[in-house]
């Protein structure tokens, strides 16, 4: 759980991203979806590197989309005023798999799970445009979006 200095900074960036306001219940919540998604696409990368014939997950193994390349790009700009990549990088599990991650894709995870945080406020708001504050019904809305998707 991040410490109360970054719940400010997380309720900030969800007030910037897209006119949320969240608590710690939600930083609870949003430490759980990062981990998942960051699973698997670490499982993904995996494959990608065993078929490629490598030992290492590489950055290029990793399965970025279009989209969430896009919102890793928008977190870049909202991390610079916020400072958010050393608490995501903190909070972001790296599972153990079969392979180790080379050093370039250990350092893209947390701008990773900040492009995920940006895309996840961006889906609370496609699913509910006036919603201020998600709770548990939205989360797991949101989450059942990401799951078909991912």
């Amino acid at each position: 759980m991040p410490h109360v200095m970054s719940v400010h900074k997380f309720e900030h960036f969800f007030r910037e991203a897209a006119g949320l306001d969240i608590d710690k219940e939600d930083l609870a919540r949003l430490d759980d979806f990062i981990n998942k998604e960051i699973e698997g696409l670490l499982i993904r990368a995996q494959a990608a590197a065993k078929q490629n014939l490598r030992d290492v997950i590489e950055p290029q193994d990793l399965p970025i989309t279009k989209g969430l390349q896009e919102n890793i790009e928008q977190f870049r700009k909202f991390d610079r005023e916020l400072d958010l990549k050393p608490v995501l990088d903190q909070m972001t599990i790296r599972p153990r798999l079969d392979m180790d991650y080379s050093v370039e894709t250990e350092a893209q995870l947390p701008e990773i799970a900040g492009g995920l945080s940006v895309a996840l406020a961006h889906v609370f708001k496609i699913i509910d445009p006036s919603l201020k504050h998600p709770f548990g019904a939205e989360w797991e809305r949101a989450t059942k979006v990401f799951n078909e998707l991912t």
